[in-house]
């Protein structure tokens, strides 16, 4: 049987052997340009590192009862505690991340339909009602940590205070970081609703 001319010994064609070759090399030229960037922490505020050490803490905690139940059969029931209120911390603190970045799930359907000026109204109302509705829930936590802030944690001799205190300081940097949107959308003209590609470009 007689072999094909174009055909290399490994049975590729030469011209998609070529093309594969290419293709390895732009993957591995892409990782090692990537090697040299430099990180850019200069976007990163108060938040993302508090939410990034309270995660780490969490993550220590559950590894901690993890490594106490099943190599040493003798669990801290604390660790449990600890890093569930933890994980409370991270949920509010990165959702003031997500207030600031405007990554929060919103409907921009409507404002596909509506005319610039309409459209540019409603955006500052649901800014305005936002940032209003997170100011008023820190006076609600506020509230409550006085009526309920020495009940004692369940299984050491702490008060919930502290996680309330948490939640706190949750709502209040969504509230500043709300106020911070809205003069920015306002100065600019538009809001990620009204224009999210603009958004998607920061990504």
């Amino acid at each position: 049987m007689a072999t094909d001319a174009h055909v290399s010994p490994v049975g590729v064609a030469p011209q998609q052997a070529a093309q594969h070759a290419s293709s390895v090399e732009s993957i591995v030229s892409s990782f090692e340009e990537a090697d040299h960037q430099d990180a850019d922490l200069s976007g990163h505020t108060f938040e993302d590192w508090l939410c990034l050490a309270i995660f780490w803490l969490m993550a220590l905690l559950v590894f901690l009862q993890f490594f106490t139940r099943y190599v040493l059969n003798d669990s801290f029931a604390w660790t449990e505690e600890l890093a569930t209120y933890c994980l409370i911390g991270v949920v509010f603190i990165g959702a003031a991340m997500c207030v600031r970045t405007c990554r929060h799930i919103q409907v921009d359907l409507l404002y596909r339909f509506l005319p610039h000026a309409l459209g540019r109204v409603l955006s500052t109302l649901i800014d305005v009602v936002r940032t209003a509705f997170f100011a008023y829930v820190c006076w609600l936590v506020w509230r409550y940590i006085q009526l309920v802030g020495d009940e004692p944690m369940t299984t050491i001799e702490w008060n919930k205070s502290y996680v309330y205190w948490l939640a706190l300081l949750g709502f209040a940097l969504m509230a500043v970081r709300s106020l911070q949107v809205t003069i920015v959308n306002w100065r600019q003209g538009y809001s990620n609703l009204e224009r999210p590609d603009a958004y998607d470009k920061l990504d």
